[in-house]
């Protein structure tokens, strides 16, 4: 019987640290021939993770340009990686998430009869706009797909309420938990230990607050509210907290982050860090702020209270289990529900202490398994 061929298909670091376990998976299966190509939709945050994980892509199409828009990076992936699925002819693709690379390259594999299995499947909130464009991305990759990997059983339950059928649909957790189980049991990398020791950071010293936000629905008076409020936090607490904020190179985040937050002495501003850093950082974290998708399932991963500064998630299996909570932008709300877990144990021990609704770090054996289960099964378009 001839292997299964595999092409697997991510552009930006989120998928690249889901994706890795998987690749790493496929690559040593017996049964399965497998390829990766990369879009670099984010060129030096997705270098970042493939080294981290000793990744090698088969075909990089090098498509991130200053600036591109929407559109511009949909058409750059339709016109570039149809080549590449004429040259593999794989059987199946896969891709993990909502991203424009996401979104285009299961149209793409559509168009050229291609099954399609798609990771992190079932994710909605409800909204075509929160987030942006995230919602419709994935929302039509599931249109497409042949298999679904949804992480949780509450993914799994919208897909059937989409009308998806059962048995195209497996629960395999996330591979996100896989990434940092791999990642967290090296050593810390030298430039989280310096930054510990420049900051007073650890032991019987000063704690650390965690941050990101970079989301497109954030850009304007939203961030310049998520700053406000981590102000009024490092002020309240410059004795016991640090913060640290890697910002995001978008300037719709650069500039305000760096002109409301840059000269507070318990805040320090980062460039975007490599996965493994990120990771020993989120470790030693005691309260994590983000709008992030997948530092959500990662704070929850390693049982870290976590305020998410959006609106709507499409976690919310995070939100009912306890490990997260929704806040918003609004600077009130981010501080208050901040003060009431720094300063109540109970409430925070509550939180931490939640049971991880994500997944066991082993996703990537179910989702090859459950690959090579429904190919049997399926006829050749």
């Amino acid at each position: 019987m001839p292997k299964l061929r595999l092409l697997n298909i991510f552009g930006t670091r989120p998928e690249a640290v889901k994706m890795c376990p998987v690749v790493q998976v496929a690559q040593s299966h017996p049964d399965i021939e497998s390829f990766l190509c990369v879009t670099a939709q984010h060129r030096q945050m997705l270098d970042q993770v493939l080294n981290a994980f000793n990744v090698v892509p088969d075909f990089d199409l090098n498509l991130m340009q200053p600036n591109q828009s929407l559109p511009q990076i949909t058409a750059s992936i339709l016109q570039n990686l149809d080549p590449i699925l004429s040259k593999i002819k794989p059987d199946w693709i896969f891709v993990q998430g909502d991203t424009t690379t996401v979104m285009t390259s299961a149209l793409l594999a559509f168009y050229n009869r291609i099954k399609v299995g798609h990771i992190e499947a079932g994710l909605r909130t409800g909204d075509k706009w929160q987030p942006f464009p995230e919602e419709i991305n994935r929302r039509i990759a599931g249109v497409v797909a042949d298999l679904h990997l949804a992480p949780t059983e509450d993914a799994r339950q919208n897909l059937l309420n989409e009308g998806v059928e059962d048995w195209r649909i497996a629960v395999t957790g996330n591979p996100a938990i896989d990434a940092l189980r791999i990642i967290t049991s090296y050593a810390p990398p030298p430039e989280v230990e310096n930054l510990f020791e420049q900051h007073h950071i650890g032991k019987d010293q000063k704690q650390l607050i965690l941050v990101t936000a970079h989301r497109r629905e954030n850009f304007g008076q939203p961030i310049e509210d998520i700053c406000t409020a981590l102000r009024s936090l490092a002020e309240r607490y410059s004795h016991q907290y640090h913060i640290i904020y890697p910002v995001h190179l978008n300037p719709n985040i650069q500039e305000p982050v760096y002109r409301l937050l840059g000269n507070v002495d318990n805040i320090t501003l980062l460039p975007p860090l490599d996965y493994l850093p990120m990771a020993h950082l989120l470790k030693h974290a005691v309260l994590v702020l983000t709008d992030s998708g997948g530092i959500q399932e990662e704070a929850a991963g390693l049982h870290k209270p976590a305020l998410v500064l959006r609106e709507v998630t499409e976690r919310p299996e995070g939100v009912k289990a306890g490990v997260l909570r929704l806040v918003g932008t609004d600077p009130e709300r981010i501080v208050s529900n901040a003060i009431e877990l720094l300063e109540n144990k109970d409430v925070y021990d509550a939180m931490s202490h939640s049971k991880n609704p994500f997944g066991d770090g082993y996703a990537a054996e179910k989702i090859i398994d459950s690959l090579l289960k429904i190919h049997s099964k399926l006829d050749l378009p």
